[in-house]
């Protein structure tokens, strides 16, 4: 009943009139900045909190939460209706959410996106209420070793991004790897294969790379088909239907709620973040599914399992922020920095001597919910219509947006020529029928792969037992090597098995 009281007083705060059109504001121009490449929720933030601290510090944090949920939804659209990835989290959207696109069904890949959204950014909201201290408490078990173990296992699982072209995926892998590792290395601070450029000090970004791979390959991917053609360009996306039938959230149903749940428990864990969670939820979708095939062609599956996990993530971070003071994400940190600039320190005793702040916050996301589902399935037909031209004018634009989104992430032309590199090598790979996604993934986890297993190397003395000597580290390291294992004697064992079958039968008669 405290909790419900406390809840009811927040809402009374959160739908007050200025600071509902705060929430509002916030989600409108959260997924406006979201859909550019390169401007994700981090950079739509740091935007705006100098503006924020001259506002009252309640309608301040709803309007930045209200950032934060939009430019999270941003990101969607761009992914399903031009195949640009804005940030990580996107790129798992992008694979089947485009390819529904390019079939007609651009507005279902939308609206199952939206409600998926709305479901797991609401439930999360639920679980950070009720099960906040207890997840808190089992984040913190989470070492080094731990954390390497669940970027192990997300690498492994790229064998559900890949279909039977598994060997193609692994060594899509071991190339994002050995992208990931140029740089200074993190802990000796050396420079690697940086062939003396101070540009790549800090390594290749992923953005150049996501957008190179996938909005670049697919321009120079419709050019080829229009010189095949004669010449004649096609629509990227074509009519069809709008809104998703009684089969399309019969399919999408549990894949939301398989999500939301790995989503928020991902979110929770410090440093994981979005990504990981969108990633490994599509993997598990398609290990699952009937029809494993059908991913990356289209299936609504895979577009209501990384949205929902994508989204559900944002509860999941907030909570080890708010619960303990350990920003989850780039974007929790900023949001820390918010509460601490208008006085209110996130801790254990956040929701004991800051009551009202917290209350308000957690129902000015309920709220947010609603008007970023409301919005976004409203303007559908607008976003599909605004691409739904023909290539000669949406390919410029695309190229344009590409350049834009990765020249303001560090203001380097450096970036724009490492798009147009990777870009032709995508290209190539792409004839050849290497999948981009596991070369995206190793990108993203090389990094955090690499530097939580140098810290646990350091805490054993070199032994790898402590990757098998802890509970949780040791589960995902075994689930991770039977993943990789089990393709190689699966025949062996199918084969065993069946000749002892039959020779029982045998014996029988």
């Amino acid at each position: 009943m405290d909790v419900l009281n406390s809840l009811l007083n927040g809402f009374a705060g959160a739908l007050e009139p200025f600071n509902l059109l705060m929430g509002l504001t916030g989600a409108i121009l959260g997924t406006l900045v979201g859909a550019l490449p390169g401007l994700g929720p981090v950079t739509a933030i740091a935007l705006l909190l100098p503006v924020a601290y001259g506002m009252d510090p309640i309608a301040a944090l709803i309007m930045l939460g209200g950032l934060y949920y939009g430019a999270m939804y941003g990101g969607t659209i761009t992914a399903v209706l031009l195949n640009v990835p804005g940030e990580a989290s996107s790129v798992m959207t992008s694979i089947d959410g485009h390819q529904m696109a390019k079939q007609g069904r651009a507005g279902v890949a939308l609206t199952v996106s939206a409600v998926a959204s709305f479901i797991a950014g609401t439930t999360s909201v639920v679980l950070l209420m009720l099960l906040g201290p207890a997840i808190s408490t089992f984040a913190l078990r989470f070492g080094p070793p731990e954390y390497f173990a669940l970027m192990f296992l997300g690498l492994t699982l790229v064998s559900g991004l890949v279909g039977d072209r598994r060997a193609k995926g692994y060594a899509m892998v071991i190339l994002g790897l050995a992208i990931a590792v140029v740089g200074l290395d993190p802990i000796s601070g050396v420079a690697r294969f940086t062939m003396g450029s101070l540009y790549l000090d800090n390594g290749f970004g992923f953005l150049p790379i996501a957008i190179a791979l996938f909005a670049i390959v697919e321009i120079m991917s419709n050019l080829e088909r229009s010189a095949r053609n004669g010449g004649r360009v096609d629509s990227i996306v074509k009519a069809g239907a709008m809104l998703p039938g009684r089969s399309d959230w019969r399919r999408s149903a549990f894949p939301i709620v398989r999500g939301t749940g790995l989503g928020f428990g991902i979110g929770a864990l410090p440093g994981a973040g979005a990504t990981i969670a969108s990633f490994l939820s599509y993997s598990v979708e398609q290990k699952i599914s009937r029809e494993p095939r059908k991913f990356g062609k289209g299936a609504i599956e895979g577009v209501a399992s990384a949205e929902a996990a994508n989204n559900a993530s944002t509860g999941g971070s907030l909570l080890p922020m708010l619960t303990l003071g350990i920003p989850g994400s780039g974007t929790t940190a900023l949001l820390l920095v918010a509460l601490i600039q208008f006085g209110f320190t996130p801790g254990p005793r956040f929701f004991v001597d800051h009551a009202e702040v917290a209350w308000v916050f957690i129902a000015s996301m309920y709220v947010g919910n609603v008007l970023l589902v409301v919005l976004n399935t409203a303007f559908i037909p607008a976003f599909v219509r605004m691409v739904r031209s023909s290539t000669r004018y949406i390919n410029p634009i695309v190229v344009v947006l590409a350049i834009v989104g990765v020249f303001a992430v560090q203001y380097a032309v450096f970036d724009v020529w490492v798009m147009f590199v990777f870009a032709i090598v995508g290209y190539l790979l792409h004839r050849y029928g290497y999948p981009p996604a596991p070369l995206i993934l190793a990108v993203v986890l090389g990094p955090l792969a690499e530097r939580n297993l140098r810290r646990s190397l350091i805490l054993s003395d070199g032994s790898i037992d402590v990757f098998f000597t802890r509970p949780i580290a040791a589960t995902m390291m075994i689930v991770a090597i039977t993943v990789i294992v089990w393709p190689l004697i699966k025949p062996a064992v199918r084969h065993l098995f069946g000749k002892s079958r039959k020779v029982g039968s045998t014996g029988k008669a």
